[in-house]
């Protein structure tokens, strides 16, 4: 293995979208990288690949199921046997899709509630003792919908907002020895499954967004970078990367 005096990163989902830039902003500012994925083994492997060329063993990937108690536990004992450390936790995994009123099964709040809210809070409470050692912090992804309901999607914005009181909670109860913060994005990049809403929702953003664009996934990279390395003195804050949407809703 490498330097163990290099910090290590875990960013849940992190082999495709915001989670793979998210790994690659950390990892260019000095990072151990541990990619955990569920499915997206093949896209794992090759992101893992590109970080350990760019600096050799410097990546690995731990595949687990978010809304598994076992496997959540499983991953934390993972995470810290590859470099016996963890400094970050990135709780950026996520399951997305709508719940009309009439229409929502227990299924569905189990998947939503569970890979939102619930693998996060238990995998942030194994991690803990680690974090402390280390003087680590916890990012949690929120969602501009965790404020502002999506129609069509009330399971997931009650799962976001927890989230967002999860950061604040955990801010509170593990000061001083580990920062929790999150981020909230707005439109950063369209959900993989199509519908009217989201067209509809394309063709109103310029006159909804105040910054009159959308963002990129790096934005919210950026910003958890800069809340891991350079904020030392926030912690409890939920930082929105959403062009000023936020304030026209």
């Amino acid at each position: 293995m490498t330097d163990v005096g290099q910090p290590v990163a875990l960013v849940t989902g992190g082999a495709q979208r915001i989670g793979a830039e998210i790994c690659r902003c950390l990892h260019q500012r000095g990072y151990r990288i541990l990619i955990h994925y569920r499915h997206s083994e093949a896209a794992a492997g090759q992101l893992c690949a590109e970080l350990n060329t760019q600096r050799p063993q410097s990546a690995a990937t731990i595949a687990a199921d978010m809304t598994s108690m076992e496997d959540v536990q499983t991953l934390a004992e993972q995470a810290l046997g590859v470099w016996q450390r963890v400094d970050v936790l990135v709780n950026n995994a996520s399951t997305f899709y709508p719940t009309a009123v009439g229409e929502a099964s227990e299924a569905d709040w189990d998947a939503l509630m569970g890979s939102n809210l619930k693998g996060p809070f238990f995998l942030s409470q194994a991690l803990a003792p680690a974090l402390q050692e280390q003087g680590g912090c916890i990012i949690n992804l929120v969602d501009i919908y965790a404020k502002n309901p999506l129609p069509s999607h009330s399971v997931y914005c009650m799962a976001k907002a927890g989230v967002a009181m999860m950061t604040q909670s955990l801010a509170l109860e593990l000061a001083p020895a580990i920062r929790v913060n999150g981020v909230s994005p707005g439109n950063i990049l369209w959900p993989d499954h199509a519908s009217a809403y989201w067209e509809q929702e394309k063709k109103e953003l310029a006159a909804r967004v105040p910054l009159q664009r959308e963002g990129e996934a790096g934005d919210i990279a950026n910003t958890v970078a800069f809340l891991v390395v350079d904020a030392p003195y926030i912690t409890g804050q939920i930082l929105a990367v959403d062009g000023g949407r936020s304030l026209a809703i």
